[in-house]
C-alpha cells in the first residue's frame, strides 16, 4: 500500500481547506502544509473521508532536487540545455542578464520550445534583467545549478562567482579563452573542490557515435594496437574541424550577435572551438586517465590567421547594417571584416605528437554543414573519420590496417571487435571501402549536434545525483585549457 506522508497546498486552492488537518489520530505520519493562515485549526468531517481515499492515490513524483539559473544567455547553446524537460529538474528556470537582445533571442527560443507541436516542453522563465544581474544572481541563489553560454569575455568571471556563491555550474565551451582566463579557472575548480560543488563544461562532441567508436576501437590492441608517438612533422594523432558563421539552427536561420565576430569577446579558433578538439584527443588516446597539465603537455608551435567577410555577409549573419565599434580594428580599408577565427596547435601529450586545427568559413556548400576530421595512428591500424562530400557530408569511421598480418585475418579480427560493440550498439556492419574498411553506422544514432546537448545535462545531472564526477574529469579540463591558452599565447608572440 502507498503511504502518503505530506501533502502542499497551494494557498490559492480555497476549496481544500476544509480537508486539511485531518485525522491525526488515525494517520499520525500524514502532514498537510499550507501558507495560509485560514488553514489552521480548519476541520471537518469530511477529512478523515479525504484522509482514507489519499490511501489508496498514487504517490506524488518527488519534488524535483535541480533548480536551474541562466546566467547572462548569448549564444543559442544556452537555450539547447533545455530543448528536453528532465524529471528532477524544476520547469522553473531564473534568469539573470543585462536587457537586451541577447536575453530576448533566448526566451524567443524556449518560448518555441514550450509551443512546438510535438513534445512541447513547460519551462517557466523567471527573469531578472538590470545592470547588477550578476550580483542578484549570487546573492538570490534561485536555483543550484548555473548555466553559462554566451559572451565568452567575462565567462570565466561568471564561472567563478557563481562557485564563490556555493552553485554548481554547467558551462558551455571555453570555459576560458586566455592564459589569464585560465589562471581564473584553476582557482574557480580549487574553490569548487574546497565548496563540494560540480564545475563542469558542455562537451558535445564526445556523443558522436564516430567518435565513440573510434575511441572504442583504439582500446582495443587486437585491431588498433598500440598509439604511436609520432614527430613534429608526421603527428600520432590530427584533428580538424570546419565550422561555418551562417547556419540554420532547429530549422530557422541562426542569427548571430555582432560580438561573436569579436574574437577578444568570443574567443580565437583554438581557445573557442578548439576546446572540443584537444578535448576529444585526451578523452580517444587517454581515456578514463587523469593528466597532469604541468607535466603531461608541451605545446610547440601554434599560429591564427583570419577569416575575411564582406559586409553583406556580415548584415546576413547579425541582421545589423554596419559594424559596431568595437569591430573598427578589424576592418580592412575595403570595407572587409577580419575575424581571427583559424588555428592550429602542434603539442605532446605524455610524448604523443598531436596537431589540431580550427577552422571558420562563412557557408557551407549545399547540403553540407559543419565537418569533422580525426586521424589516430595505431601500429596495427589507423582510424580516421571523414565528412566530405564523398560521405555526403555525414561523418565516417573507416579502419585502414598497418599490420604484417594477413587481410582476412585482420578482417576477422575487425569483425570480433565489432560484434562486441554491437552489444552496446547494435546494428553495426563493416564493409571495404578502398585500402580501408568502413564501419557501418545505423542511422539511429546519428541523432545530430543539437541532441547532444540534452546527452550531456543527463550525464550532468547523474554526477549531480552521486555528488561527483569521475576523478579524471577534473584534470583533464585543467589539461585541457592549458593547452589551449599555451596556443594562444604562442600564436600572439612575436617572431
Amino acid at each position: 500500500m502507498t503511504r502518503i506522508k505530506e501533502i502542499r497546498v497551494h494557498p490559492c486552492h480555497p476549496w481544500l481547506i476544509p480537508f486539511l488537518g485531518c485525522g491525526s489520530a488515525l494517520f499520525p505520519s500524514l502532514r498537510f502544509h499550507c501558507p495560509s493562515a485560514l488553514a489552521r485549526g480548519a476541520g471537518s468531517g469530511l477529512q478523515t473521508l479525504l484522509a482514507a481515499l489519499l490511501l489508496v492515490l498514487p504517490a506524488r513524483a518527488a519534488d524535483p532536487t535541480v533548480g536551474l539559473i541562466t546566467l547572462d544567455p548569448g549564444h543559442f547553446h544556452a537555450g539547447l540545455v533545455q530543448e528536453l524537460m528532465y524529471p528532477e529538474v524544476s520547469p522553473i528556470v531564473h534568469v539573470y542578464a543585462p536587457p537586451g537582445p541577447d536575453l530576448d533571442e533566448h526566451l524567443k527560443r524556449i518560448a518555441a520550445f514550450n509551443s512546438r507541436r510535438e513534445n512541447p516542453t513547460h519551462w517557466q522563465e523567471k527573469v531578472y534583467a538590470g545592470p547588477d544581474f550578476l550580483d542578484r544572481m549570487a546573492q538570490e541563489r534561485a536555483g543550484n545549478v548555473v548555466v553559462i553560454s554566451g559572451n565568452n569575455a567575462r565567462k570565466t568571471e561568471y564561472v567563478d562567482r557563481a562557485v564563490q556563491a556555493g552553485l554548481n555550474v554547467l558551462a558551455d565551451k571555453p570555459m576560458a579563452i586566455t592564459p589569464a582566463g585560465f589562471d581564473l579557472l584553476r582557482k574557480a575548480f580549487s574553490s569548487a573542490a574546497d565548496k563540494k560543488v560540480l564545475l563542469h563544461d558542455i562537451m558535445t562532441e564526445r556523443y558522436e557515435i564516430t567518435s565513440i567508436l573510434e575511441r572504442e576501437l583504439a582500446r582495443r590492441p587486437e585491431v588498433f594496437g598500440a598509439l604511436e608517438h609520432g614527430a613534429p612533422a608526421h603527428p600520432a594523432v590530427e584533428m580538424e574541424s570546419v565550422h561555418h558563421f551562417f547556419k540554420e539552427v532547429a530549422g530557422h536561420p541562426l542569427i548571430r550577435p555582432a560580438w561573436f565576430f569579436d574574437v577578444r569577446q568570443q574567443g580565437e579558433a583554438i581557445p573557442d572551438v578548439g576546446t572540443h578538439l584537444v578535448d576529444l584527443v585526451q578523452w580517444e588516446c587517454f581515456p578514463e586517465q587523469a593528466l597532469d597539465w604541468e607535466k603531461d603537455i608541451a605545446v610547440q608551435s601554434a599560429r591564427r590567421w583570419p577569416t575575411t567577410l564582406s559586409l553583406e555577409q556580415f548584415k546576413r549573419a547579425t541582421g545589423l547594417n554596419n559594424y559596431p565599434g568595437y569591430l573598427k580594428p578589424d576592418v580592412r580599408p575595403d570595407g572587409a571584416l577580419e575575424v581571427f577565427q583559424n588555428g592550429e596547435v602542434a603539442y605532446t601529450l605524455r610524448g604523443v605528437h598531436a596537431k589540431v586545427r580550427a577552422l571558420w568559413r562563412f557557408e557551407a556548400p549545399a547540403g553540407a554543414q559543419d565537418t569533422h576530421y580525426s586521424l589516430l595512428r595505431g601500429t596495427r591500424a589507423w582510424l580516421r573519420i571523414e565528412q566530405g562530400p564523398e560521405q555526403h557530408y555525414a561523418p565516417t569511421l573507416y579502419v585502414e590496417q598497418k599490420s604484417r598480418a594477413p587481410a582476412a585475418d585482420f578482417q576477422r579480427t575487425l569483425r570480433a571487435a565489432l560484434a562486441a560493440l554491437s552489444a552496446t550498439w547494435p546494428g553495426l556492419d563493416l564493409k571495404p571501402a578502398g585500402d580501408s574498411w568502413q564501419i557501418v553506422v545505423p542511422e539511429k544514432y546519428r541523432v545530430g549536434h543539437e541532441a547532444h546537448f540534452a546527452q550531456v545535462t543527463e550525464r550532468y545531472l547523474r554526477f549531480l545525483g552521486s555528488g561527483q564526477m569521475p576523478a579524471w574529469e577534473v584534470p583533464n579540463m585543467l589539461a585541457k585549457y592549458y593547452t589551449t591558452a599555451q596556443a594562444y599565447a604562442l600564436s600572439h608572440a612575436k617572431p
